[in-house]
């Protein structure tokens, strides 16, 4: 048995060092048990309610539902899919600041829209899978924020032709996908299973639930893509309302105002969109950014269909980041780095870029210095100094190309 005054008289008889490091000792010993036995985690809790809710601990939240529709918590299954989707950390850690910008760019223009479409807000979370909330195109040939495919598209009142191609029109392709979420609710009842029609098709989930004999999306058995896709956009959902479930500090949401456009309506052909651009006030440049679903510098319109043509009312504002997104590019590159304008060594480069705002464009396989000046409207000779090129010197495919204008 330990006799405690004398153990206490010979921690008192050593020298200083020793006495401070004994207590040292002590002091972490009842630290950790004050740790372990007073203070242990609280159970996880969540509740969802306009992107806001409270989630302690890293485990997979208790209480998940989509759309309103409980997830299933007993099921090893479920909790296996859930954790393939949620504890990917290195994936959410390296691209939540990307995301999260994209989402408050883009959702004041989706949620209105899933609103009054009658189409629960929970589904503004398939475009971030799907795209990224950008205007990127698949090898499969789906296009857009939504990933349309062209028979889907033109079956949901889409145009899709060479000269017109209306999945890029983020707000008709969001109420082209609305038709077909509800579309798939009238066959199902059901949101989840709806979700699950948009990735494999109506038919293709009808098909999966006749042959297995269940009315369930848990119970089904799908190809991979399709199987986790209901588990992704509830990691995506707890990813925007509650970072720090994945250890990603808490984001304040600020959504951006909606820019305010001048609308053309144009019942009659375009047959040169440079001088139409001129025609009203712009450049070709602006007006195929702001309007990605032209293709062509020419607009045929033998039917007189009426066509809304959209440009910034401000057209000195910088919106180089929704142009990327718009354009199809990733994102990825620190906006505020990407965005600022170079300095070069090149004598008299800087009084070319005063009172500009910079465009970045990534230079693709088959195009040219010259091709690129064209559409932009600038000289080949300022765009390769903009971008340290020398004369005639091609820049490489991949490679971001910085274009200057007023």
């Amino acid at each position: 048995m330990i006799n405690l005054k004398k153990t206490i008289e010979t921690i008192f008889n050593t020298n200083t060092f020793q006495r401070v490091l004994v207590f040292f000792c002590f002091f972490l010993a009842g630290y950790f048990v004050l740790k372990i036995y007073l203070y242990a985690p609280s159970e996880d809790s969540v509740a969802y309610s306009n992107n806001n809710f409270y989630v302690l601990g890293l485990n997979i939240p208790s209480t998940l539902d989509f759309c309103g529709e409980k997830i299933p918590s007993n099921n090893y299954e479920i909790k296996k899919h859930l954790d393939r989707e949620f504890f990917n950390k290195s994936y959410w850690k390296s691209n939540s600041a990307v995301l999260f910008a994209k989402a408050q760019k883009w959702f004041p223009y989706i949620e209105p829209i899933l609103k009054k479409e009658g189409v629960p807000d929970d589904f503004k979370y398939v475009a971030v899978i799907e795209s990224h909330l950008s205007n990127i195109v698949s090898p499969a040939g789906a296009a857009g924020f939504w990933q349309l495919v062209p028979g889907s598209a033109r079956n949901y009142n889409l145009e899709v032709n060479e000269y017109v191609d209306e999945r890029y029109h983020v707000e008709k392709a969001t109420r082209a996908a609305c038709r077909l979420f509800k579309e798939a609710h009238s066959n199902f009842n059901n949101w989840t299973l709806s979700a699950a029609a948009y990735n494999l098709g109506i038919g293709g989930i009808q098909a999966a639930l006749k042959k297995q004999n269940t009315s369930n999306y848990y119970d089904l058995l799908l190809n991979k893509e399709t199987g986790s896709f209901v588990y992704r956009i509830l990691a995506y959902k707890t990813l925007f309302a509650s970072p720090q479930h994945f250890g990603i500090k808490k984001k304040k949401w600020n959504y951006y105002p909606l820019i305010p456009f001048k609308v053309y309506k144009v019942d009659s052909s375009i047959t040169n969109l440079s001088a139409f651009a001129k025609h009203i006030g712009c450049n070709k440049a602006t007006v195929k950014f702001f309007n990605p679903w032209l293709l062509q510098d020419v607009l045929p319109n033998p039917e007189k269909k009426v066509y809304e043509i959209r440009v910034p009312k401000n057209l000195t504002a910088d919106y180089s980041s929704y142009i990327r997104d718009l354009e199809g590019e990733d994102g990825s590159l620190n906006q505020d780095e990407e965005d600022a304008p170079q300095k070069s060594e090149t004598p008299g480069q800087d009084s070319l870029l005063n009172n500009k705002k910079v465009i970045t464009h990534v230079f693709k396989e088959g195009e040219t210095i010259e091709s690129i000046s064209d559409f932009y409207e600038v000289k080949p000779s300022n765009l390769r100094t903009w971008n340290n090129l020398k004369e005639k010197q091609e820049a490489v495919p991949g490679q971001t190309l910085n274009i200057y204008f007023k």
